[in-house]
């Protein structure tokens, strides 16, 4: 054992063993005056003699800071690189109360976690959407009866809120509807017409637009552009309103949520978008009638008595159906996503977006069970 040294106010004597355990006693203070000594002392120590274990007994200091720890962290950290190992011991309780703070805090072994089996995350995943399920039925019951409460009660509606949605639902989506349809009847003209004029039926391209239009195209285009614009608008609404809690206080007062909320939404919807659609119809025709004047030769005359006599009352009537259905289902789950909305502002944008991905989903479902229908009724 080589005898006590002296570091400024610190003492040390190091004590090695044949099998390459090597001992430090420390006497005295390790502080903000020795630290640094004391790192670049025992570090070159470490290095030359590569110990296998490094034991620092701490039995003698009487005092011990922030730069001490620091001290015994470079020791710890030097051994660690050495894959060798360290050890303290004999320490007072305030020093072990400044290395308990610190980088020298023994810290619990990680434990992993095993995944769940896929039996627990199948069984997890119907049970949310049981409880999914169980809270649109609740939802659709709620609706029905602020509906049947309205009816009965008609000063209970709020009818400036009513027409303010009909106007941003229906009157502020004319032009991008207009727009997207008059393109949409461009290319379909243009696109049936290259197969058409092989047999000289050019005439036959207002038939084409205007059926697929009225019938499909025209309420399915609509629907979409109202999910986009006003059911992610009506579950961004709700769903600040809920993480607000002004539902809450809404409820607190007195108020219906749901007869206050929703039934103008709805009922904005249901009157505005067939009515969306009938302009949908009408801008694609004039779309199909561009290609066909400009294109094809036909005299704007002419196609428009062909589109009057393809078309039937019967399918005016089915796209305005279809769309006072869509319109229904679109403010139904944007305001079911609003209701839904737990969180903070991540959980409006996952609502909102999961309001327009569910909306077209049902618009494309529902489409599809009315033209089984028809086929059959047919």
């Amino acid at each position: 054992m080589d005898s006590f040294k002296d570091i400024q106010s610190c003492q040390y004597e190091i004590s090695e063993s044949n099998d390459g355990e090597i001992t430090f006693y420390l006497q005295g203070r390790i502080d903000s005056t020795n630290a640094s000594q004391m790192i670049e002392l025992f570090g070159s120590l470490i290095k030359d003699r590569k110990p296998v274990s490094l034991t620092i007994d701490l039995k003698k200091v009487t005092y011990l800071d922030d730069f001490g720890a620091l001290v015994l962290v470079e020791l710890k950290d030097m051994m660690t690189a050495a894959k060798g190992q360290f050890n303290l011991k004999n320490a007072r309780e305030e020093v072990l109360f400044i290395l308990n703070s610190g980088a020298l805090a023994e810290t619990p072994p990680l434990i992993k976690v095993r995944p769940p089996s896929m039996f627990i995350r199948f069984g997890d995943a119907i049970l949310k959407f049981a409880t999914e399920v169980k809270y649109q039925i609740s939802f659709v019951g709620s609706v029905c009866l602020a509906f049947v409460y309205s009816i009965l009660h008609p000063k209970t509606l709020r009818m400036d809120n009513t027409f303010l949605y009909m106007q941003k639902t229906g009157v502020d989506a004319v032009p991008i509807v207009g727009m997207i349809s008059f393109m949409m009847g461009l290319i379909m003209a243009f696109m049936s017409s290259i197969q058409l004029q092989m047999f000289g039926a050019n005439i036959y391209v207002a038939s084409l637009v205007s059926l697929a239009m009225t019938r499909e195209l025209g309420p399915i285009m609509t629907a979409i552009v109202v999910a986009g614009r006003s059911g992610s608008a009506f579950a961004s609404e709700i769903g600040t309103m809920k993480i607000s809690e002004e539902v809450d206080a809404l409820f607190t007062m007195g108020f219906d949520p749901t007869r206050y909320l929703v039934v103008p939404k709805i009922m904005a919807s249901v009157l505005v978008v067939p009515i969306l659609t009938l302009f949908s119809d009408v801008f694609a025709i004039l779309g199909g009638m561009t290609v066909g004047v400009f294109m094809l030769d036909l005299t704007a005359n002419a196609y428009i008595l062909q589109t009057l006599k393809t078309l039937s009352l019967f399918d005016i009537l089915l796209g305005i159906f279809k769309s006072g259905v869509f319109a229904l289902l679109i403010s139904w789950i944007g305001c079911l996503r609003g209701f839904r909305v737990k969180g903070g502002a991540a959980a409006v944008g996952h609502a909102t977006t999961s309001a327009v991905v569910s909306s077209i989903f049902l618009i494309i479902a529902f489409d599809s069970i009315f033209a089984v229908i028809l086929t059959y009724l047919s």
